[in-house]
């Protein structure tokens, strides 16, 4: 049983983690202010365009050409991080001297099911377009996007959106040119550029705003969000296996959440930053196996900028770096997944010859290096206006099935 003082101590935290991160969670295409990790990056006054020259092969910083940007610190969330990050510690301590074997078992099952409500949900599946999935899987992966708290499916999908359209230019979210603190993170503590709010108003939402599941959950994202992130974590150990409230408040909830949040954030840092570039040396995303095991798969970046729509996001077909892939297999398996789109050997092999650094073994044959084309304007996934039919037609269909509404 646990003392008074430890129950009420977990829920005087939940209380305060819950005033610490305000309750405006709609979308934040205004500028106004909205929850903890709605991306707040910094506003700046009218510019003219900035003329963008190709990454070369090894990347350099890129030194900015138009006027000095002024950031606005968006202090609740500083604040919030503050107590997130002193908290987490906080937990890998009683990890170590007090938590029970079974809590700590717990919370890598939460790690996983949370991490695939951004991975095989917000990304691959509505971000992306990579394949289709029932009623049921959809709404899994709902509950398991509000248990990672990283925006309501809507607003993550549309950021995400203009990060795949804009690469690295004022109009991405986590631009990478700006150094690794603000892309890893630091992009949450300042407010929006006028570019990403201004162009993320182009980005077609309407296949979004036609499925009932995203609107349901952004609907009550402000219920659902605490419930899924912080009450049922921190509840499961206290009532199933006697967890100490403190404890699981600290472990489950508050290091849980703050570590799945650094293994998504490594993919718009790290990933943009160490590794190679096999598919396209001319863009910033790397291939990185130490992320693709962090963030359950999601390490094969320049794969992933260069066929977004594929719902592997690698070349490869193992499970061992990529969690998210064994996830949706299975659930194709089941029937509840379906349309999964890859592609073709021959599609890959060209465009490596093609925009390649030269890791790709196709490469060898590479007698084209002078290639460039630009970072801005790329793909985002399936549905984008600006994917050719020609490479629709190299695309592999996976357990093709009838379109459905549901």
């Amino acid at each position: 049983m646990l003392g008074n003082r430890r129950a009420s101590g977990s829920s005087d935290h939940l209380q305060d983690l819950c005033l610490i991160l305000g309750d405006k969670m709609t979308p934040n295409l205004t500028g106004t202010g909205t929850g903890l990790l709605l991306a707040e990056a910094e506003v700046v006054t009218e510019q003219k365009p900035i003329s963008r020259k190709p990454l070369p092969q090894t990347k350099t910083p890129v030194k900015p050409t138009g006027p000095k940007y002024e950031w606005h610190i968006v202090w609740r969330n500083v604040l919030a991080f503050a107590y997130l990050h002193t908290g987490a510690l906080y937990g890998m301590y009683l990890v170590f001297t007090q938590a029970k074997l079974a809590t700590c078992f717990y919370v890598l099952f939460v790690s996983w099911y949370s991490g695939m409500g951004i991975t095989a949900g917000a990304h691959r599946l509505w971000a992306h377009k990579c394949y289709k999935a029932n009623a049921a899987l959809r709404l899994l992966l709902a509950f398991c996007n509000s248990s990672a708290f990283q925006n309501h499916i809507y607003e993550w999908v549309r950021d995400h959106r203009v990060h795949h359209k804009f690469t690295d230019t004022d109009a991405d979210p986590h631009n990478s040119n700006r150094g690794f603190f603000f892309s890893h993170m630091g992009w949450l503590l300042v407010r929006k550029h006028g570019d990403v709010r201004h162009k993320g108003k182009a980005i077609d939402m309407s296949d979004l705003e036609k499925d009932w599941v995203v609107m349901f959950q952004k609907n009550f994202y402000p219920i659902l969000m605490p419930i899924c992130t912080f009450v049922i974590p921190t509840m499961v150990p206290v009532y199933l296996w006697g967890e100490d409230g403190w404890t699981a408040w600290y472990v489950a909830a508050v290091m849980r959440y703050t570590l799945v949040l650094h293994g998504t954030w490594l993919v718009n840092s790290a990933a943009h930053m160490w590794g190679t570039r096999p598919y396209d040396k001319f863009i910033s995303p790397v291939e990185n196996v130490y992320v693709g095991v962090l963030a359950f798969g999601e390490g094969w970046h320049n794969y992933h900028h260069a066929f977004p729509w594929d719902y592997k996001t690698s070349e490869f077909s193992g499970y061992s770096a990529n969690a998210t892939t064994a996830f949706i297999d299975f659930f194709a398996w089941l029937g509840w997944a379906y349309d999964l789109k890859t592609v073709k050997a021959e599609m890959i092999e060209k465009r490596a010859i093609r925009t390649g650094d030269g890791s790709h073994p196709a490469d060898k044959q590479n007698t084209n290096k002078d290639h460039r084309h630009g970072i801005e304007g790329e793909i985002w996934g399936w549905d984008d206006k600006d994917l050719t039919d020609k490479d629709r037609e190299m695309m592999s269909i996976i357990n093709p099935k009838e379109e459905k509404t549901e």
